[in-house]
């Protein structure tokens, strides 16, 4: 009995040894396919300091044990020691920042129109409140330091880690009226975008083909299920077919169906999506585009590989990612750039639609002012459409935080 479980762990012993062995060949095997040299081998240095060709990228990295800011340039790494910065503040504040943005309400049930009128504003005051808190911690403790260690500079790229993949980086800083003019606010001092790694920021840099014709691809679902109405969906519709003409294919109704949309996407340049998203904080990749018969998902997504310039999300919680893995930054605007889309505009919350409206319209308005449309200054184009609605006394940090650009 002792002898034959010694032969049966043998036997195991030697094809776990096999097995190693077929799996170190096959990856010998190919590493020699031209373009798969470094094949599961780490990014070497150099892949890694040409992403930030056009601007900067900083990688925000938490840990137990320190925080740090890797500001990554052509010529080097620098490391930013982030000593106000702890990983027990950054889940306390995303446990708070969720909860702002998942709750408004006062807990209790209204009674009657005027109360529930008066719930909703107390929910959206403390919600904002709580935007202006998280946005001036995230500058003190993150984004201030940074900034002063880089000086002047155009644009740079944020590559967060961690939970503070679900914050709004971008944003951070003094927003209430009477710090305006301290200077301490990320959308005063630089052009943000965001990359969800290195690596990607590079591949989308590559020498690659353009898909098909140089037209716009709108889809549109404001009607579904039992959601709230879009009244965007027209607007934005009707603001493109001003704006392309012919040029302009829209997926709507029974030609909006994920297959159909699906099947499409990798033959356009341009698309605009303009509905509602839905979000998976538990599992990020069932978020997806809520469609005419369904949910197109980050996961059937990222099953295709696309050549697209640009790509604009007007749809809700686009750009967010799920609790449970957030290094893995699963977002339907990562997915997008992960596949081969260069630029993407995508949210972190639900958006007023009027504003959603207004700042489709500004982005598009500036990206065509030339007498064609030129994406490649998308994130420019969104940058400003934010300061007008930043500037808006009407309007507050929950109207325009949540818009944010990743990619090229």
């Amino acid at each position: 009995m002792t002898s034959g479980w010694h032969d049966d762990e043998s036997r195991w012993i030697d094809r776990r040894m096999a097995l190693a062995q077929e799996w170190d060949d096959l990856v010998e095997r190919a590493r020699e396919l031209p373009g798969f040299e470094d094949f599961l081998r780490p990014p070497k240095v150099e892949l890694l300091l040409d992403a930030a060709v056009d601007g900067p990228v900083v990688v925000l990295n938490v840990s137990r044990w320190r925080c740090d800011a890797l500001i990554v340039t052509t010529t080097g790494i620098e490391v930013v020691e982030l000593n106000g910065l702890t990983a027990e503040d950054v889940a306390e504040n995303t446990q708070r920042y969720l909860d702002a943005l998942l709750g408004t309400g006062t807990g209790e049930e209204p009674t009657s129109f005027a109360r529930a009128v008066a719930a909703y504003q107390a929910g959206r005051d403390r919600r904002e409140e709580t935007l202006h808190e998280i946005t001036e911690w995230l500058w003190d403790r993150v984004t201030g330091p940074v900034l002063d260690r880089l000086g002047p500079v155009d644009r740079l790229w944020w590559c967060p880690t961690g939970l503070l993949t679900l914050l709004p980086v971008h944003g951070a800083g003094y927003h209430r009226p009477a710090d305006r003019t301290s200077g301490r606010c990320v959308v005063d001092r630089v052009v943000s975008s965001y990359t969800p790694t290195l690596r990607a920021l590079h591949e989308l840099r590559g020498e690659r083909a353009t898909a098909g014709a140089a037209r716009l691809m709108f889809v549109g679902a404001g009607d579904v299920l039992d959601l709230p109405r879009l009244h965007a969906v027209r607007l934005e519709r009707d603001l493109l077919a001003g704006t392309f003409g012919d040029d302009l294919d829209r997926y709507e109704g029974d030609d909006g169906t994920v297959g159909a949309v699906l099947d499409a996407l990798g033959g356009y340049r341009w698309v605009h999506f303009s509905c509602h998203g839905l979000q998976d904080l538990d599992d990020p990749s069932r978020a997806g585009f809520v469609l005419r018969d369904g949910v197109a998902t980050i996961r059937q997504i990222s099953e295709r590989q696309y050549a697209g310039e640009f790509a604009f999300l007007s749809a809700c919680r686009t750009a967010t990612g799920g609790l449970h893995l957030p290094d893995e930054a699963i977002t339907l605007a990562a997915a997008l750039n992960y596949t081969g889309f260069r630029r993407v505009v995508g949210t972190l919350w639900s958006v007023d639609q009027t504003v959603a409206a207004d700042v489709t319209r500004a982005v598009y308005t500036a990206l065509t002012a030339g007498g064609s449309f030129d994406p490649t200054r998308s994130a420019y184009a969104l940058h400003d459409a934010v300061l007008a609605v930043r500037a808006d006394p009407d309007r507050s940090l929950v109207d325009w935080l949540p818009f944010v650009h990743s990619g090229l």
